[in-house]
């Protein structure tokens, strides 16, 4: 019985590159995730192991990258018609080439300079434990899933080094995170959804106006702001995992990347937790 290929086409998916637009102290940024797929004369690479003519998909990670240094913009369809015409033009093979992409939208803290948050976060939740007997139950609010992301005003310096650390020191850094947030009440306040915008709104505070050290620094400083907004909270928790942006290598094409263009990545990431307490 024969077999013949009907169809075929590859390429690279979940290609994630953020760019920071920069126009003296005022930033955009744009962040989007990728997927770019080849069809053309490679038939051979599928029935009789010939390479000679696919396109490594690591080339096409790399490309995607490299282009975006200077084609990428907040009018994302503008790169992708780019990118689609690169491969065509570039490799006489492909036939045809079909790009897809996603965007995470990121939208000013206030009107911040360097400070963003995505729509639709954070979420708000509750939980409520009361035992038999009890005269009350114990309330605690928060949030899950808030991001947040500043493109300056963030490094991480002067820690231990030993033979098996590669991270080089930083004072100028992407800090993005996803936060979940719980603060327990002591008492009742006057009014639930007031006093959780104004914990959130003090939270915001350090993250948006202070330089991060580093992510355990301006936990803490969130959380003690959050005390300091709400007398009717005792204790906040806070489990903020970094999420790396990591400055692409853009040498080996001759290029300089002055922090305009880096990799996201969500695996795997630093955990970092804290509590913080009233005294």
């Amino acid at each position: 019985m024969g077999a013949k290929l009907s169809g075929h086409r590859y390429g690279k998916a979940r290609v994630r590159v953020v760019k920071i637009l920069r126009d003296g102290q005022r930033h955009t940024v744009v962040e989007i995730n990728a997927q770019v797929l080849l069809e053309g004369d490679f038939e051979s690479s599928y029935t009789s192991g010939d390479n000679s003519k696919v396109v490594a998909t690591d080339t096409v990670k790399n490309t995607v990258h490299v282009l975006a240094k200077d084609h990428l913009t907040p009018e994302v369809e503008r790169f992708a018609v780019h990118l689609a015409k690169h491969f065509t033009s570039k490799y006489p093979q492909v036939q045809k080439a079909a790009v897809e992409i996603s965007q995470r939208t990121w939208e000013r803290m206030g009107n911040h300079d360097h400070c963003f948050t995505a729509p639709g976060s954070p979420t708000p939740w509750v939980k409520v434990e009361h035992a038999k007997g009890a005269k009350e139950a114990a309330v605690e609010s928060g949030v899950k899933d808030w991001l947040i992301l500043k493109s300056s005003q963030s490094g991480f310096e002067k820690y231990p080094k030993c033979e098996f650390t590669t991270l080089p020191e930083t004072n100028d850094r992407i800090f993005a995170t996803a936060v979940t947030a719980g603060w327990k009440w002591a008492k009742e306040p006057k009014d639930y959804n007031a006093a959780n915008r104004k914990i959130l709104e003090a939270m915001q505070g350090p993250f948006m106006n202070k330089f991060s050290p580093s992510v355990q620094t301006t936990m803490y400083e969130m959380g003690e702001e959050a005390l300091k907004a709400c007398a009717e909270i005792s204790e906040v928790s806070l489990a903020m995992p970094n999420k790396h942006c990591l400055l692409f290598n853009l040498k080996p094409f001759g290029m300089e990347n002055p922090n305009v263009i880096f990799t996201a990545t969500d695996e795997p990431h630093g955990q970092i937790e804290a509590v913080i307490r009233r005294t």
